[in-house]
């Protein structure tokens, strides 16, 4: 930095922005999306579907391509219609979720948040999702019809009904929910059914399925759930292709298999698949779908015969599961809407060990679930984060392509507001997958970050390195930087190391680089400034580090001033500058034109200590330090301000950027704190 030219204002700095007033209704923006963005009843055609299907505890080495066809033994998965699906279209073989275990991981999926800014965290199940941007909210805005069937989880803990629970599907932007609402409901997978077999009574007694504003579990008698689940989102499928061909379609499908209650379909599968096939929905009472016959949890697939009970019934599920996927690609194909419908297939973290039969004994190690990794579902090693992943979409995915390189669950939200031909969320965390699926155009590099906590151990697998055997998991940390990831287990301090391994070469985390040369000790310290650079602490989920202070950035030559630029148009959300794909015209829109504009550059602080923030503005904001969403004002609850965070600095130069929505009025962004702050660029 040249301090010889900087002057530094001391103690409190007023920005006045320029910021106009837009009105702020969630109805009225997504009006504006129309004028926009050119989406139209001729556009909205060109918009591809998007199906989202998420499977319960599904490890990365339970599917057949990813590892169990390779593995030399009778007692393997055998996953035909799945292994078809990634030949004709993208195995993502480096994806990760956001914490393994399913509610983090379904915030992070739904918000577009990673774990250092979503506000469930840990094992926060049934808490609720925040009224703020989502997957369903800003697809529906973009013109979607939304639906949500299977698990939920995320509905608030208050209330015993869609009017009292404050975030029940429908309130969060789905159009259509049927499915589970509690989490703990999800464990059984015949709703209408008592369970003799269950180790507790949690585990036996029959479970509510909601539609809507109905709770219908009396009428879901033999009924498997996720054959359920499957056959009303064909059901759905459908009746989007008959009665609203102009708009596109957004399904969320969460199967609550292959975890939980270890229990077996009715029935065979039906033959073939798609309109005329496989599973179908009847609507009539105790005959809801025409798979409800048969005896409940009897169902051994000729395949599993010879093999213990636990593993036929583990393996009936996930080959029931591929079942499904096959007859749902069936099903775009026979609706001749194939072409024009992504699917993205997915696990919410790495596999369980439980069965919940009364002396039941099931370990993942039974199938090695976790594929040639350490680790299982809460676990922050490979085995329990990285997830079996695969992308569809004919014509637009090239068929066999592999992709190697990280990303994570909060990077669909973009990837799908791309497809949508919408702005792309400035809020999220995510970044647009498009050039990772399709070959096409240039990849933004994607955040991949894991933390979560949990006092348990690892288990003892024999095919886990020793060094992971039982080791102790508490607070636990995941970065990947330069190539490289970084684990901390068990973290008392942010001065803790972390473990550095290569993963792509060592899948069991058995050599630790940390400290073998200056470059991972350079590397060392860049994953401990990181981490500290792209999060923010929860009071709900307490983490070692919070009180640690943000590392600066290296000095660099700076002028006063932040840069400031501009995207022209109304927008529903603050629209993510970096990638957005028409480009920002420099400086300040003139007059009273309707933009949302970025000011960047760096703030310079004196010393360390807490600096507050504090921003008024009468519409959307949103305020990143580094990579810190240090205020978000924009959810559609905001009215503008005044926003208001704290957070304790190191000296230095710190990354900030403040991009808001303009048409009229001025907003003030202060800056209070012990020493001198300069904003410069």
């Amino acid at each position: 930095m040249n301090r010889e030219t900087s002057k530094l204002t001391s103690g409190r700095i007023i920005l006045s922005l320029i910021l106009y007033t837009t009105l702020r209704t969630t109805m009225l923006r997504t009006l504006f999306l129309t004028a926009a963005l050119g989406i139209s009843s001729a556009f909205a055609a060109e918009q591809p579907n998007v199906i989202f299907i998420l499977c319960d505890d599904l490890g990365w080495g339970d599917l057949g391509i990813s590892y169990q066809n390779e593995r030399d033994t009778e007692l393997k998965h055998a996953t035909p219609k799945l292994d078809q699906m990634a030949r004709e279209g993208a195995q993502l073989r480096a994806h990760y979720c956001p914490a393994p275990v399913c509610a983090p991981s379904r915030a992070s999926l739904f918000t577009g948040l990673h774990q250092g800014h979503a506000t469930i965290r840990d094992n926060q199940f049934d808490k609720a999702l925040p009224d703020d941007h989502n997957l369903a909210s800003t697809l529906k805005a973009a013109g979607y019809q939304t639906a949500l069937v299977g698990k939920y989880g995320l509905q608030g803990k208050q209330g015993d009904s869609p009017e009292e629970w404050p975030a029940y599907p429908t309130k969060r932007g789905f159009d259509d929910f049927f499915g589970y609402v509690r989490h703990v409901d999800g464990h059984l997978h015949y709703p209408a059914h008592h369970w003799e077999l269950g180790h507790d009574e949690t585990h036996r007694t029959p479970k509510e399925v909601w539609h809507n504003e109905k709770e219908i579990s009396k009428q879901l008698s033999k009924c498997f759930t996720s054959d359920l689940f499957t056959a009303y989102a064909k059901k759905w499928i459908i009746e989007q292709s008959k009665e609203s061909s102009e708009a596109p379609f957004f399904l969320c499908l969460a199967y609550d298999t292959p975890h939980a209650a270890l229990q077996l379909p009715p029935c065979p599968y039906p033959e073939g698949g798609g309109l005329k096939g496989g599973v179908q929905w009847l609507g009539q009472e105790d005959k809801m779908i025409n798979t409800a016959t048969g005896e409940i949890d009897s169902y051994v697939h000729p395949d599993h015969q010879e093999w213990s009970d636990l593993a036929q019934r583990q393996g009936g599920m996930i080959r029931r599961i591929d079942d499904h996927i096959g007859d749902l690609t069936q099903l775009l194909r026979d609706l001749g809407i194939a072409e024009n419908t992504l699917i993205v297939f997915s696990s919410d973290n790495g596999p369980h060990k439980e069965s919940y039969l009364q002396g039941g004994n099931y370990q993942a190690s039974l199938f090695q679930a976790y594929g040639p990794y350490d680790g299982i579902k809460r676990d922050t090693l490979e085995g329990g984060i990285r997830v079996p992943t695969l992308a569809w979409w004919p014509e637009t995915i090239p068929a066999g392509r592999v992709v190697g390189g990280h990303s994570q669950f909060h990077d669909w939200l973009n990837t799908f507001l791309e497809m949508a031909g919408a702005p792309l969320l400035a809020q999220s965390d995510g970044v647009s997958l498009l050039p990772l699926l399709t070959g096409k155009g240039e990849q933004t590099p994607p955040v991949t970050y894991v933390e979560y906590s949990q006092n348990q151990n690892s288990p003892r697998y024999k095919d886990f390195t020793p060094s992971n055997r039982g080791h102790k998991r508490g607070q636990m940390q995941v970065i990947f930087l330069d190539g490289y990831k970084g684990l901390r287990r068990n973290i008392k301090s942010a001065d803790d190391d972390f473990e550095i391994y290569d993963v792509t070469t060592d899948t069991h985390e058995a050599n630790n680089l940390a400290g073998t040369s200056d470059k991972f000790t350079r590397l060392q310290q860049k994953m401990k400034d990181t981490v500290l650079q792209l999060r923010r602490p929860n009071s709900s989920a307490k983490r070692p580090y919070d009180k640690a202070p943000v590392p600066a950035i290296a000095d660099a030559e700076t002028s006063d001033g932040l840069k400031v630029r501009h995207l022209r148009g109304e927008f529903p959300w603050v629209p993510a500058f970096q990638q957005a794909k028409s480009s920002a015209a420099e400086g300040a829109p003139s007059g009273e034109t309707a933009a949302a504009v970025e000011q960047h550059g760096y703030l310079e602080v004196a010393m360390d200590g807490k600096y507050t923030f504090e921003v008024e503005a009468p519409d959307a904001l949103v305020l990143k330090l580094h990579r810190i969403l240090l205020i978000d004002g924009d959810s559609p609850a905001s009215d503008g301000g005044p926003h208001k965070a704290t957070i304790k600095l190191k000296e230095g130069l710190h990354p900030i950027s403040l991009s808001y929505l303009t048409k009229g009025s001025e907003a003030k962004l202060s800056i209070t704190g012990p020493g001198e702050t300069r904003l410069c660029h």
